[in-house]
């Protein structure tokens, strides 16, 4: 840092906290001084409050009520290009800087002072007597090589009472240590596992490669078909930027990928990464955040939050499934992940890797126009070749009634099932019913918080709205007529489909993968695990199933409705099905046996159907961006979601009213506006839901006018308003 970015003691600063407040606030700089960015303790009222030093104090405040800042945090201040992210991402999202604030400093205790710690390992001694609470904590430590863990992590980890682990302290089987709280993470090498690749992966890693030691922002779009190897390739991207002593973060679109690639990494580096996402402890999520700011953290493997980590000098950013529509946060700060990852990277000369079998349009068309660099892998690594793709025409298939796995697709499992060989069973439903209706009053059980069914839970026997989380015990009678024994299933789910498969094939071990079926994360990566290992004959999935995952033994994928995400009016339903039935259809044959995949469709002359069958992606997305781009919508447009909510239905459609007749500011730009109209769920925990949308030229300064639009109309009451910029659902 420059000398002017030093505050001599009782100069007037700017603090940004993390309180909901719309300015920075000024503060007198404490004893010693403090450098611009350094992350503060600040008296706000009665309370004290995390904040960070933005600048110079704006002086607009009586200098003699302004209060000194408490004391300077023992941890790397904030670097320019980070408070630079924040401003920029504040500024595209239309979000506060304190909301962004809280993104970037999302690790508890940041203000506690240096201390130690007992901490406990696995140690070298053996039991006197085994029982089952001493296995699991025995089996926790070994799950987490050699992680070490405070009483109370290990205690609810296992399951057992801190008192297990104080006698198997005793006896020597846990090591109980004295240790800083938080401490760098092992020293990766970049050359310790690296594996010969073929031609075709060598030339892209080559490309790569020279992105990364120019030490300039760049982007790649790295497309390569299922199975082909652009894990390999990246991690050599990885390896380079550890060999220029850089960091590198990689992003996962789903925690129960993470397990499998934690292991690759440790294999090629010689060293676990740091691991960031919903499922680490508060503990080791506050060590992360410290280390990757001093640079003891080389490379991060995270979810999308990662993105905001303090880093020292941020190298690579990969987005692995970069398609992936959990990328796209729709709660709180509502932001897209990989466009967020492209932005930070141009911030510090960093270089994107955006990998997937299936871009997404927005990438291919950056990739066309050449602002993407664009590295292809065709062939699939070593002898594994991709499947077969068909079509079950279910119009000639004789189906009974309330059942969903065509006589086609039973033969081709019975056959695998005869071969020692794995069958997946796709759909992308959870639960087992989306409805329930009362065959005596026609009455569809709803949530009494949401505009939205209640979808049959069988294995849980409660019904759950998928909207705002409500439970409640399936009824005998129905809520409405309270006739008893007439509630009926409408369509299947994937716990649905498991019941059926299990007539069909009553030998068959099944293992049905929902989400929602998992009490944790480690759970769900033991279940993962597990059917790697041969332990399922047929898998029962959703959508969890067709990210990255790799089942050796797995040669058959059937998908029950190819045509479910073709239904409604969502400007990317063809994308998204296209790109979901390719993944899936991806997961068969990855190994040395030749795999095929099934596509259950009443309409098997649809365009996606038909691209998806041919394989001619680049087709589909010359196809696709046609349309799009005749259209003028994203990518080749813009669009912004505009949503109100209230308890009270009339005052968020007024507020909307409104905002749809003063529209001039958003006139002036040549941007249109739809709605207001209620949201296709119109009330969610008891808000009703109005919905706008905004449609305008892409090179229009479209955050500019909106800001200008809604600042005209001040809120009052209960109304939220948000704003979601290249929104990717309309719910």
């Amino acid at each position: 840092m420059s000398d002017t970015d030093f505050f001599e003691e009782g100069a007037l600063v700017g603090v940004l906290t993390t309180q909901p407040l719309d300015r920075v606030l000024d503060y007198k700089a404490p004893a010693g001084g403090c450098w611009k960015g350094a992350f503060v303790e600040v008296p706000l009222g009665p309370r004290k409050v995390l904040g960070v030093v933005w600048g110079k104090g704006r002086g607009d405040w009586d200098i003699s009520k302004v209060r000194s800042v408490m004391r300077v945090l023992d941890v790397a201040p904030m670097r320019e290009e980070m408070r630079a992210f924040v401003e920029k991402s504040a500024h595209y999202t239309l979000t506060s800087l304190p909301a962004m604030l809280r993104l970037a400093t999302r690790a508890p205790g940041l203000s506690d002072p240096p201390s130690m710690r007992k901490v406990y390992r696995m140690g070298e001694g053996t039991p006197d007597r085994v029982t089952e609470a001493r296995t699991r904590v025995m089996e926790t430590l070994k799950e987490y090589g050699g992680l070490s863990f405070t009483l109370k992590e290990l205690s609810e980890m296992a399951s057992v009472t801190s008192s297990v682990v104080k006698g198997l302290v005793k006896q020597g089987v846990v090591a109980e240590e004295n240790a800083p709280r938080d401490t760098p993470f092992p020293k990766m090498q970049p050359d310790y596992g690296a594996k010969d690749l073929t031609l075709e992966q060598d030339e892209a890693a080559e490309k790569l490669r020279v992105g990364i030691e120019s030490q300039s922002y760049g982007t790649t779009l790295l497309r390569g078909v299922t199975g082909s190897g652009k894990t390999e390739v990246y991690l050599e991207a990885i390896a380079d930027c550890l060999k220029i002593g850089r960091q590198a973060l990689v992003l996962l679109p789903e925690i129960a990928l993470t397990a499998e690639f934690l292991t690759r990494i440790e294999a090629r580096f010689g060293a676990k990464p740091a691991e960031w996402h919903s499922g680490v402890t508060m503990t080791e999520r506050r060590r992360i955040w410290k280390m990757v700011g001093q640079g003891g953290a080389q490379v991060v493997i995270g979810a999308r939050s990662a993105l905001f980590l303090p880093f020292q000098n941020l190298g690579l950013i990969v987005v692995d499934e970069e398609h992936d529509t959990s990328y796209k946060q729709d709660d709180g700060v509502l932001y897209n992940a990989r466009d967020m990852a492209v932005l930070r990277a141009s911030l510090c000369g960093a270089r994107v890797v955006l990998a997937s079998a299936t871009p997404s349009l927005e990438s291919w068309a950056n990739a066309d126009a050449g602002k993407y660099e664009r590295v292809e892998l065709n062939s699939r690594f070593g002898p594994a070749v991709l499947p077969d793709m068909r079509v079950i025409d279910m119009r000639n298939e004789k189906l009974p009634a309330s059942t969903w796995i065509s006589p086609t697709l039973q033969a081709a499992v019975k056959d695998r099932m005869a071969k020692g060989e794995q069958s997946l069973l796709f759909i992308n439903r959870r639960g087992y019913a989306p409805v329930t209706v009362c065959r005596a009053c026609g009455e569809q059980i709803g949530c009494d918080h949401c505009d939205a069914s209640m979808v049959e839970h069988r294995f849980q026997n409660r019904l759950l709205c998928h909207q705002c989380g409500e439970s409640k015990p399936m009824p005998e009678a129905c809520p409405s007529c309270g006739v008893e024994g007439k509630l009926a299933p409408v369509g299947p789910g994937v716990e649905r489909l498991a019941e059926e498969a299990q007539s069909h094939f009553p030998d068959a071990r099944l293992a049905v993968l929902s989400s929602d079926l998992f009490g944790s994360a480690r759970a769900l990566k033991e279940g993962i695990r597990a059917i790697a290992d041969g332990g399922a004959d047929i898998i029962i999935g959703t959508q969890l199933v067709a990210k990255g995952h790799n089942f050796p033994m797995l040669t058959l994928v059937g998908v029950i409705d190819a045509d479910l995400g073709l239904q409604g009016s969502d400007l990317r339903a063809a994308e998204r099905t296209f790109q979901l039935m390719r993944q899936v259809a991806g997961r068969a044959g990855r190994s040395e046996r030749k795999g095929a995949a099934y596509l259950q469709s009443f309409q098997p002359e649809h365009p996606v159907i038909r691209a998806i069958l041919a394989g001619d992606e680049e087709g589909f997305w010359q196809a696709e961006a046609g349309e799009r781009r005749q259209a003028g919508v994203p990518p080749y447009g813009r669009m912004a979601g505009i949503i109100l909510s209230s308890p009270d239905v009339q005052s968020v459609f007024d507020l909307g009213n409104a905002l749809a007749r003063n529209d001039g500011a958003l006139r002036q730009i040549g941007a249109q506006v739809f709605g207001p109209a209620p949201a296709p769920i119109a009330r969610v925990r008891g808000r009703h839901r109005v919905r706008l949308l905004v449609k305008a030229e892409k090179t229009v300064p479209l955050q500019n006018a909106i800001s200008k639009w809604i600042g005209q109309f001040p809120l009052k009451g209960d109304i939220r308003l948000s704003v979601d910029i290249d929104p990717q659902s309309f719910y």
